[in-house]
């Protein structure tokens, strides 16, 4: 494992190779350090991270079987807590570092059907630049078959007592048994984040699909707001936070928004739910960015 410290003016991150993962992603003000994603320790895994990559798709497939160009495929759990193949195989494994500078770091991951369907090469480039932090990967499939793929990140941001999340979506998924997503619907009020609002007391964990690709994210106490763009091949987002019956030392101090190129489950949905069919060879490559601003006190 390595960890990487980045540095651009005022922003700062960490990256380990370990997963893949971001450790932290701060912002110096008036000597004032504001964490911008939840910070992390060193030997996190992704779980307790900062951020992770969701690779080569996000989320669940039902009953983890899926079929494709007239075959069947099926995956195996990669936890030892769910009974599915979660967020792909990138947030689990070692990374290797090929490229880094002051304020730039390019890792890689290679994976060779071991549990999965699915070989691929990854490259993630994290970069820290005056505008805040940007985060990119490219996707390649060395398999023979064609298959479905997608991209997503998991990051974690701070929930403090006045948090807002800002986020125009068209559609809301329900949740069924197995963490799995249930059906359409139209978006419950308190669900409705299509103006600055409070997270609700309560377990989330649900798909948006027609996501903006903005999002705006409000900590008024420490005068600090984030806009999180998205390249036009996020059209999903994911929102979970967390409760004391699934995770008992869970605090709400953080919750995540979730660009994904797709829906969850989008292996068995009409359309592939939007995950992009790659041949051998054929890539698959996209961006977000995280800019953070000062708002009046």
């Amino acid at each position: 494992m390595a960890l990487i410290d980045l540095q651009a003016g005022s922003f700062s991150a960490r990256v380990s190779t370990s997963g893949g993962l971001l450790l932290d992603f701060s912002w110096l003000v008036d000597g004032r350090k504001i964490p911008l994603l939840r910070p992390a320790q060193d030997a996190a895994d992704a779980r307790s991270s900062a951020c992770y990559p969701l690779v080569p798709f996000g989320n669940r497939v039902r009953n983890n079987r899926f079929a494709f160009g007239g075959r069947n495929y099926s995956l195996l759990p990669n936890t030892s807590w769910d009974a599915h193949y979660l967020h792909g195989d990138g947030w689990l494994g070692e990374w290797s570092l090929l490229s880094r500078s002051l304020n730039e770091v390019q890792i890689g991951y290679r994976h060779q059907g071991q549990g999965t369907p699915y070989s691929y090469d990854v490259r993630q480039t994290i970069t820290l630049s005056a505008d805040g932090l940007r985060l990119h990967m490219r996707l390649e499939n060395t398999g023979e078959d064609a298959l479905p793929f997608g991209l997503g990140w998991h990051p974690f941001f701070p929930l403090t007592e006045q948090t807002t999340l800002c986020a125009k979506t068209q559609r809301y998924w329900t949740e069924t048994a197995g963490w799995l997503p249930g059906k359409p619907a139209g978006i419950p009020t308190e669900l409705d984040f299509s103006r600055p609002s409070p997270l609700p007391n309560r377990w989330i964990n649900n798909g948006f699909e027609g996501w903006s690709g903005e999002a705006q994210i409000t900590w008024p106490e420490n005068r600090t707001a984030l806009t999180l763009t998205a390249d036009p091949l996020f059209q999903h987002t994911f929102i979970f936070l967390s409760d004391s019956k699934f995770d008992p030392e869970f605090r709400r101090d953080y919750f995540c928004f979730e660009p994904m190129s797709h829906l969850a489950n989008g292996h068995n949905l009409p359309g592939l739910g939007d995950l992009k069919v790659l041949h051998h060879g054929e890539g698959l490559e996209g961006s977000i960015r995280l800019q953070p601003h000062e708002i009046p006190g």
